[in-house]
């Protein structure tokens, strides 16, 4: 049994009663990446509400997509979620090709479906790294950002860019692999497979780490369920989910892919899906390399008129993006440009459940619970 006792002492304590206070995190806060605001309202230093002000960071990017043709729009997906620019590509270019009726060329398909398990390891040393920071561990972050650079470097020499890659065209990809390129990303893939016991045993094995996150903001799956939360904080929660093998889409459909689940909703149990799930996309990236070694030359993409106008209609497009679920509803009117393109990015459901999930916590389990959410602010504000 545990009591708790909160004293006020000074000036402003009253005898028998505290009187709540409003809190602002952020924006520009350590703990929120950033510019999310959350404002609370605290009875001592437990949260008795909790309402997550977006916006700050808000650049319109669905308007920017009805003023740009059907290449261009590709640039402006690329960045809402820049921890995982390849795998927002990847929409919206399978919306397009799919009102087009385009069959993109198979070696195009399964070097797509590769370069997104990639870049979902990337995304996921990313927080495997920043979360442990959050709750006061320094040197993960290290040992996440050497694995990350293996990585970078086959990313970078495939399409020249560290962070947005721009490697997707309507039709495939912008250009063959480089000569000697699946040796480079197997060994790349070898070698971080090799040194993720390093990350896993710092920080698994730490009793602080566990302590502050265990038990410590429980989501239930009726909360995910209500809010549309998807991914590795859905997964975490019991939710056995996942696009690639409910509903495949690019090479998934010939793939064995593995969904990691937990059943405890915890920050830990959020910590340890997106863990294993970068063992998963390591699999999933030997998987894709094997194939692509066996495939016979061919084409990467398909030719293209220098007007692109994509047939009047409209889709829906979505992906199971490194963070959730990401989905553009694409409306065309026959014209060389959009008519409506509509963004469903991960974080921005996700972190809706925060009015939910953090009254009742105390301030600095707060902290703990934020950073497993694993959110990217420019995700949220689209």
């Amino acid at each position: 049994m545990t009591t708790e006792r909160i004293v006020g002492i000074g000036a402003g304590a009253k005898e028998l009663a505290t009187e709540d206070m409003t809190l602002n995190i952020g924006p520009q806060h350590p703990s929120t990446h950033g510019v999310l605001r959350l404002r609370l309202a605290l009875d001592g230093e437990r949260i008795s509400s909790a309402e997550p002000i977006i916006g700050y960071m808000h650049r319109g990017a669905e308007k920017l997509f009805e003023v740009r043709d059907f290449r261009q729009i590709i640039v402006l997906a690329n960045r809402h979620d820049w921890l995982s620019a390849f795998s927002n590509e990847l929409g919206v270019v399978l919306a397009v090709e799919r009102m087009l009726g385009m069959e993109v060329p198979e070696r195009a398909t399964w070097a797509r479906t590769l370069l997104a398990e990639l870049n979902r390891v990337l995304n996921h040393l990313m927080f495997l790294g920043s979360y442990p920071l959050e709750v006061g561990a320094i040197t993960p972050i290290f040992y996440a950002f050497r694995e990350r650079e293996h990585l970078q470097r086959v990313m970078e020499e495939i399409s020249g860019g560290r962070m947005h890659y721009m490697f997707n065209r309507v039709g495939g990809l912008k250009e063959e692999l480089p000569a000697g390129w699946t040796h480079r990303a197997r060994e790349a893939v070898a070698d971080v497979r090799s040194r993720m016991s390093d990350i896993a045993d710092l920080i698994m094995g730490n009793e602080i780490f566990r302590a502050r996150t265990r038990g410590v903001g429980v989501l239930t799956e009726e909360q995910i369920l209500q809010y549309g939360v998807s991914g590795p904080i859905a997964r975490a929660s019991g939710v056995d989910f996942d696009l690639r093998r409910d509903e495949p889409y690019l090479a998934y459909g010939d793939l064995d892919v593995r969904v990691v689940t937990r059943a405890e909703g915890d920050c830990l149990a959020r910590f340890e899906c997106l863990l294993d799930q970068v063992y998963a996309s390591l699999d999933l990236a030997d998987a894709c390399l094997d194939r692509l070694v066996d495939l016979p030359p061919g084409p990467i993409n398909q030719r293209l008129p220098k007007v692109l106008k994509v047939p009047e209609g409209h889709t829906y497009a979505w992906t199971e993006n490194p963070l959730g679920i990401n989905g553009y509803y694409l409306v065309s009117r026959g014209e060389k440009t959009p008519w409506r393109m509509k963004l469903r990015s991960a974080s921005f459901n996700n972190i809706q459940v925060l009015s939910e999930l953090l009254p009742g916590t105390l301030v600095a389990d707060m902290i703990a619970i934020l950073g497993s959410m694993f959110f990217v602010v420019g995700d949220i504000d689209k």
